[in-house]
Order: structure tokens, then sequence, then C-alpha cells
């Protein structure tokens, strides 16, 4: 692991007294850290992921289920806002790591535009809380936590470096400092730098500031780095947004600019609004099936690799590379995505964003308590969760990449039936803009080069059983045509 900022101040600062109850619940000083970098990191890790208030209900906002039906603005904005904020203090205080939750990018996708469509939205939530309730009963028959167990500690490596650069890449394309090339009929580059080749406009520049201002705190050891940099840029966005000619569009999701009202009535009328079979009927057994299916493999390995990439980066695997507190762990995640279904507003899931709290100093659930009341906030306060722009905080992101990726010193290259494996990890999750895409082609890669060079009995029997479930998932498409054509 780097020495990084937070390592710094652990060498510097005197352990906080291991007296008071919060202290000892938490175990802050047996992990190194103080409740200051805990505050730090829980209010980093929120700005990171502020957006999925917007970007949640823009998703499912802008589709329509089988009946030509829309789900309320606000409505989903209340509810996203209220699942995270009440699962991510869960998390905190049931399972003590740094992890936020909240509605999963990906997986509201899929719920959006592929079960809404052969639907109405309470059936499709309905399965979206089926795949939850799946995932707490491997947890409980301890199936999940055993295949997270039986993965290979190099493949668990990968998987956080992989996130390091899926995470940057995700900064890079939110800030629009990268982006697709529109026409890409008449050229072989899929991406390109800013929105034309070059870089132009206002909100790129806040960007490559924030990137040059961060990186130069976190080189310099300076505490609060990250939060420093997102608060400075946001008051330096807002400046340039007011008096600047800077289009709307221009910022993306986020303007940074202050609403003429703070303080909201939150919306609860999304909350129980799903029918747990429904799905079945208006889909049809079949493929309703193949949805919970897809649901649960993307859920479960997302919330895998994010878990033990963030609990990798805090340093509190144990010497056989296994996340303290697992179970629980594991069962607030499935039963956030039971609560995200029960709301309406998708499966809800660990953040890979925590990354940007564990990078201030984070180490225990305290940081997630702070995020989760700081979602119970934004309840009332929905129209300031837009002032801080992605420009201001992808930089953070950036930043947390380059700690993760120092975790590819720890893989052995020269033994190429693990290094294969790991590199596919790594270069399948940014390339694919998947976490699970990339899990998959690293489990598949390690266990087909294991059987090639005839040491398939090193293979755990678990690692078998979920290889074959990756191939399951990367031959969906043809497997539900064949299964519906019969």
């Amino acid at each position: 692991m780097p020495e990084s900022v937070v390592d710094a101040e652990r060498q510097t600062s005197a352990p906080p007294p291991q007296g008071n109850p919060i202290d000892r619940w938490f175990r802050i000083t047996e992990r190194g850290s103080s409740p200051g970098r805990e505050v730090r990191g829980g209010v980093a890790t929120f700005f990171t992921m502020a957006y999925i208030l917007v970007l949640n209900p823009i998703i499912l906002g802008s589709a329509t289920d089988k009946y030509g039906h829309h789900l309320s603005t606000p409505q989903l904005l209340t509810a996203t806002a209220l699942v995270a904020a009440v699962m991510t203090v869960i998390m905190g205080v049931g399972g003590n790591l740094p992890l936020a939750i909240a509605a999963g990018l990906g997986l509201n996708a899929v719920v959006a535009f592929q079960l809404a469509p052969r639907m109405s939205w309470p059936d499709a939530m309905g399965l979206v809380v089926l795949e939850g309730l799946l995932i707490c009963v491997l947890v409980v028959t301890g199936l999940r936590e055993a295949i997270m167990n039986a993965i290979p500690q190099a493949i668990k490596q990968a998987i956080s470096v992989g996130i390091g650069l899926f995470i940057a890449f995700i900064g890079f394309v939110d800030a629009g400092f990268a982006s697709r090339i529109p026409d890409a009929a008449h050229t072989t580059v899929p991406v390109q730098l800013g929105g034309s080749g070059t870089l132009a406009g206002w909100p790129v520049l806040v960007f490559c500031l924030g990137v040059l201002l961060t990186v130069a705190l976190v080189a310099r050891r300076v505490r609060g780095a990250i939060l420093i940099s997102i608060v400075a840029m946001t008051v330096v966005a807002i400046v340039i947004n007011s008096v600047a000619d800077v289009p709307d569009a221009a910022w993306g999701l986020t303007v940074p600019k202050m609403p003429h009202d703070v303080v909201a009535s939150p919306d609860f009328g999304l909350l129980g609004h799903f029918s747990l079979f429904g799905g079945f009927s208006a889909a049809g057994g079949v493929t309703a099936s193949l949805f919970v299916f897809t649901l649960v493999l993307s859920d479960f390995f997302d919330a895998m690799g994010t878990i033990v990439g963030i609990s990798n980066e805090a340093g509190l695997l144990d010497d056989k590379g296994r996340v303290p507190n697992i179970g629980r762990v594991l069962f607030i995640d499935g039963a956030a995505a039971v609560a995200g279904g029960a709301a309406s507003v998708s499966s809800n899931t660990a953040y890979v964003e925590s990354a940007a709290g564990v990078g201030e100093g984070a180490r225990t659930g305290l940081a997630s308590v702070v995020t989760g009341a700081l979602f119970a906030v934004a309840l009332f306060l929905s129209p300031l969760a837009g002032v801080v722009p992605s420009q201001a905080a992808a930089p953070a992101l950036v930043a947390v990449g380059f700690l993760l990726m120092a975790q590819v010193r720890n893989i052995d290259w020269t033994q190429y039936d693990i290094g294969i494996p790991a590199f596919l990890t790594i270069a399948v999750m940014p390339f694919t803009y998947s976490i699970t895409n990339g899990i998959g082609a690293g489990f598949l890669s390690f266990v087909a080069i294991k059987l090639v060079l005839g040491k398939w009995r090193e293979v755990h029997p678990l690692v078998w059983g979920v290889s074959v479930c990756f191939l399951a998932y990367f031959a969906i498409d043809p497997l539900q045509q064949l299964l519906g054509a019969n």
C-alpha cells in the first residue's frame, strides 16, 4: 500500500483516547484513525457520490414502463436519498467499514431500459426485491462469504487496481476531460480528449485545476487534501459560473449555482410500490428468471469487488485477504438491494466512490455514519444537492485511482497463470465500464489457464461454479433467445 496522506498522519499524530464508547464501538484507535479523519472521509465520500441524487432520478425518470408510465422525479430524489441515508448508516454501525451505499449505476439502467419496458414499474421493482432477497439467502447460507474467501489473493489485488483505473476513468468522463466520439463510424478511436479532441470551456478548466490542486495537496501530505480540493473547486466553479457566460449544459448534470430555495419538503410517494411476483406474470417465468439472474450476478460481484477493493486500500484485510465483519457487511449489502426495490429506486449497493473517504483517512464505519447523515440532510436540502459539479468532485476520483493503482506491485507478473487473469481483471473493468465484467473476465481466464496447464485441481470448487455462472452471464443474450425460442 502506498504511503499516502493517511500514513503520514498516522505516524505524526497522537492516537485518540480509547475510553470513549464511540472509539470502542468503531475501533477507531485500533485501526490507526481518528474521529477527525472519519468525519473528513465521510464528507468526502458524500460529495463524490452526491451526483446519484441527480443521476438516479434522471435515469429512472426518463424511462417508461410497459404502460407508458413515468416515475416522479421529486419522489425519486426523496427515495434515493432516504435509502442511501438509512442503509449507509446501517453499514457503518453494523458493518464498521467506510462503505457508503446508494442506488447502483448500471443496475438502475437495467431496471429502466430492460425490465420496465416488459412490465409495470411495481413489477420491475418487485424483481429487484427478489434479487436482494436471494443475495441475503446466499449470505445466510455462507455461500457468498465462501466465494469471496476462495478467490486467489492476486485476483483480489487486481480487483483493487481495476477499480482504481475504473474510478479514474469515471472521473475523466464525468468531468468532460474525455468523451465518446459521436460519429464513431468514421474512426477507430472510441474516445477523445474533451468534447471535440481538444480541451475547451470553463468546466474542463475547473477539473484540470482541481486535479492539479488535489495531487499537489496529496503529494505534500496535507490533511483533508481531497475534501479541501472538492470544496475549493466548488467555490471556484460557482464564481466562474456567475461571472462567465457558461451554458448550463456545459457543466453536465450539476450546475454550480446557489438555488433560490434551500429547503424543500420530501415526497415519500414511491415507498412500498412494488409487486413481488408481478414480473413473472407480465414477462413470463423464463424471461423474469433471467432478469433476476442478471441482477443477482451483477450486484453480487459489483459489491464484492467494491468491498474487497475499498477494504484492501484501507489496510483492513487480514493476512488471508479476508474482510472484517464480512458476513454482516454482505447481508447489509443484500438488504440494501431489497430496500432499493421496495422504495422504487432500483437496487442499492456499496459504492466505489467510498475510496474518496478512504483516501481522506477513513478506516471505520463512523465515516459511513457521517455520509449517511449527510444523505438524510439532503432529504430536506435537495436544492443544494446539485451545487457541487462533477468537475469539482471528479479530481478526487483521479487521485484515489492512483492510490488504488499502487496495489499492482503486489501481483507476481512472472507467473502467467495468475498474471494474465489479473491483467484481464484490471483491463476489462475500465474498458467495459463495469466492475462485474472485469471480475468475470478474471475468473474465466484463471480457470481456463489452469485447465490447459493441467492444474485444474488448484482451482477451488466454488471458483469453478462461479465461472460457470459468469459464462452464462456473458452468454445471456443467446441463452435468452434459446430459452425463449423453446
